[in-house]
């Protein structure tokens, strides 16, 4: 279709016009695309090796299963370890890791160019949805510049998008791919104008359609986007519909037959191990959130996640920073604006009716997952990040159109240097205020170093250097997970190196069958964290005072977080335990639990508990029990640590689950066969110096009623009497 001629203008004016366009058109793009660069370096790959200074421990599985690959081990689904994960970011990380090496670079680069890519994928998707108008096949150059531009600059100036760019997620690649096969079917389709269908480029779009099922849990919805935006061509049905099915199911043949091509090696693995397709659905279903009914929760979370388009975001800091919501004010507004237009315009514009149906559909992921009170989650809506950037373009460049009436430049150079100049100066200024919230706000806070864990890669990298041989053994106690697999990937050394939950029940056990299992054991090397690292949580005290127990201290090494004990001529010829002997109370409970001892102490000192226990400024100290269960138990039971002050107020409390040494609960214990638990308890230290009674509640874990002590018919047994002071 030819463009009419303006009234007061020749066509030879037009034509020098177009031909102009046709020159500017590019160089503005290119303006675009560089601003893009330099936003998109800066935010995705600046320093990638340094910040951030760790591995988040369920992404290290990831790199663990990286090097799994490099040794030949092959799989499309990897099940085996944090809750089972697609294998595309695994095998970029594979090759990665045999360019580079195991380290924070090889890791977190993958995923941050993938997220880099996806900003490009977009911004061409945008062009593409924009640039020219789908009946008419009229060009809209910049139309399709200014929301392209828009959604791409947002995209690449998010600190939320920059914070699991960096982050070594492998949800990155979702938006990348799902961004180039929306772009390529787009594309080779054919539509009304010069262009003809491309059945490379559909065969092309059904392969990258096909990959999404490589990348992430939430890409599973994406096949109903793209049923749904087919079926929206065809309302209403009728003669023009069944036209059209006729016309274009050969096309549809062709996109469907090449993605399910792609994805028959892991739609197969599924089939046959369906509960490794459904194990993650089980963990987040909203079936587990006992304060709503499922429609409740689900309405719950829509609320939640409609709040983070201008109000509140994702608390939690591994995924975006302070809580920013996905878009600040103003670029919700927008955002809206572009929503409201799109539902105006869905029947007669396919791509405002897109960004509608890809922002709906890939919310699903979110909305339909129990959050557990923790809020929204900026993981599960990454696939829906690139269409509400996309709406925020279409707000704009609407909301621009309504104020002045309509938009239409006559002279080209005017047109360039408005949507150039505005665009490209919009995703600069956007790229700066990131840079220095990422880098100046974030980068070096306690929450950070916390976040990457970063304390965990440096005692790998400190311990790849540590002199050692196979008969050497490292010990890594870590309060907050029991074993780490950003340390498994980063760590490379000789000696054999355990990362174990510091307070964990069966701490002197573990220990203990870990040396046992080595043939010889020549030195024992335990890292000790520095106290200023709070939110590692503590307890390693308790590692290195067995070692101190069962072996010979031979010096200490510090380092930027931690110091490196070492410890040989260790004794394995008893059983490795924190106390001497187990003293009263005996208690047998009418739940048919019994209590046949207890012992308490500090480090590798037993304490009487017949006398009052003097605590200092260092309120911490061990609690050693001896359970037996009834034959029939089928109850798991739990215990409750109280404090009481000399008035009898309860002052402080602490419930844990009983379990044993294979970390079953009570109703799995063999019957009458002597468990022993560990406790580590740490006395607030605002309490007030005094003395205060330790007691002891046991109680039905399921129903919370306290089983009381036969003869006695009390619940709460008086363990200990303690004297609080300020000084030793």
């Amino acid at each position: 279709m030819q463009d009419k001629v303006p009234v007061g203008h020749s066509s030879l004016d037009l034509t020098q016009s177009q031909g102009k366009e046709r020159v500017l058109v590019p160089l503005v793009a290119a303006g675009i695309v560089i601003a893009l660069t330099v936003v998109v370096v800066s935010m995705r790959l600046y320093r990638l090796s340094d910040f951030p200074p760790g591995i988040i421990n369920d992404e290290g599985a990831n790199g663990v299963d990286a090097l799994q690959v490099l040794q030949g081990h092959h799989n499309v689904f990897f099940a085996e370890k944090a809750s089972g994960r697609e294998a595309l970011a695994i095998y970029a990380t594979a090759l990665a890791t045999h360019l580079l090496g195991p380290s924070l670079l090889a890791f977190h680069l993958p995923p941050a160019l993938a997220s880099a890519g996806a900003v490009f994928a977009v911004f061409w998707l945008g062009l593409l949805l924009f640039g020219r108008d789908k009946q008419s096949g009229r060009l809209r150059p910049w139309r399709g510049l200014t929301v392209a531009g828009v959604a791409a600059g947002l995209m690449a100036a998010s600190i939320g998008q920059t914070f699991l760019a960096r982050g070594g997620f492998r949800a990155n690649f979702l938006p990348l791919i799902l961004a180039l096969s929306l772009a390529l079917l787009w594309r080779s389709w054919g539509h009304s104008g010069s262009r003809k269908t491309s059945w490379w480029g559909l065969g092309l779009a059904g392969a990258c359609a096909g990959l999404l099922l490589y990348t992430y849990i939430p890409a599973r919805f994406a096949p109903f986007l793209f049923l749904l935006f087919g079926l929206s061509f065809l309302i209403p049905f009728g003669d023009v519909a069944k036209a059209r099915v006729r016309a274009d199911w050969p096309k549809a043949g062709v996109f469907v037959a090449s993605a399910g091509l792609v994805a028959a090696p892991i739609l197969t693995y599924f089939i046959l191990h369906p509960e490794d397709f459904l194990f993650r659905s089980r963990e987040i279903s909203l079936s587990l959130d006992s304060q709503r009914t499922q429609l409740g929760a689900f309405l719950n979370n829509v609320v939640e996640y409609l709040l983070i388009f201008g109000a509140r975001g994702d608390r939690n800091w591994e995924y975006n920073f302070a809580g920013k919501p996905l878009l600040n004010t103003w670029e919700a507004l927008f955002f809206w604006a572009g929503v409201a237009m799109s539902m105006w315009r869905w029947r007669r514009r396919p791509a405002y009716r897109l960004l509608l149906l890809w922002l709906g559909v890939m919310l699903l992921p979110a909305t339909l997952a129990f959050s557990r009170g923790q809020g929204p989650n900026s993981l599960r809506i990454i696939g829906a990040a690139p269409a509400a950037y996309l709406l925020v373009g279409v707000g704009i460049w609407e909301t621009a159109r309504l104020l002045k009436g309509r938009i239409s430049f006559n002279n080209p150079t005017t047109a360039a240097a408005a949507v150039g100049i505005l665009v490209s100066g919009f995703i600069l200024v956007q790229g700066m205020i990131a840079y220095r919230t990422y880098f100046f706000e974030w980068v070096g806070t306690p929450q950070y170093y916390a976040a990457a864990d970063a304390e965990i890669a440096e005692a790998a990298q400190v311990l790849n250097k540590q002199p050692s041989d196979a008969k050497s053994v490292f010990l890594i106690p870590y309060h907050l997970s029991n074993g780490h697999y950003g340390f498994d990937y980063l760590y490379q050394g000789e000696a054999p190196a355990h990362v174990i939950h510091s307070t964990m029940t069966h701490l002197p056990q573990r220990i203990e069958s870990i040396l046992e299992s080595k043939e010889e054991v020549s030195s024992v090397k335990v890292v000790d964290w520095n106290n200023e690292l709070g939110w590692i949580g503590g307890g390693e005290e308790y590692t290195v005072a067995l070692l101190e127990k069962y072996g010979t201290y031979l010096g200490s090494e510090q380092h930027t977080y931690f110091q490196v004990h070492t410890f040989s001529d260790i004794t394995l010829d008893r059983s490795w335990t924190f106390y001497e002997s187990l003293g009263p109370p005996s208690v047998d409970y009418d739940g048919g639990i019994s209590l046949l001892g207890i012992a308490l102490g500090k480090g590798n000192t037993q304490l009487s508990t017949q006398q009052q226990i003097n605590l200092g400024p260092e309120r911490t100290f061990w609690i050693a029990k001896q359970w037996r269960t009834a034959p029939g138990l089928d109850k798991e039971f739990a215990v409750s640590l109280r404090l009481h002050d000399a008035e009898g107020g309860g002052v402080y409390q602490r419930d844990i689950v009983l379990l044993n040494p294979n970390y079953s609960r009570t109703s799995n214990w063999t019957p009458e066969q002597p468990v022993e638990t560990l406790y580590h308890m740490e006395i607030p230290s605002d309490l007030a110096p005094g003395e205060y009674e330790l007691r002891l509640i046991v109680y039905d874990y399921q129903s919370l009623k306290p089983t009381v002590e036969l003869g006695v018919w009390e619940p709460e047994a008086v363990i200990a009497n303690l004297q609080i002071s300020e000084t030793q």
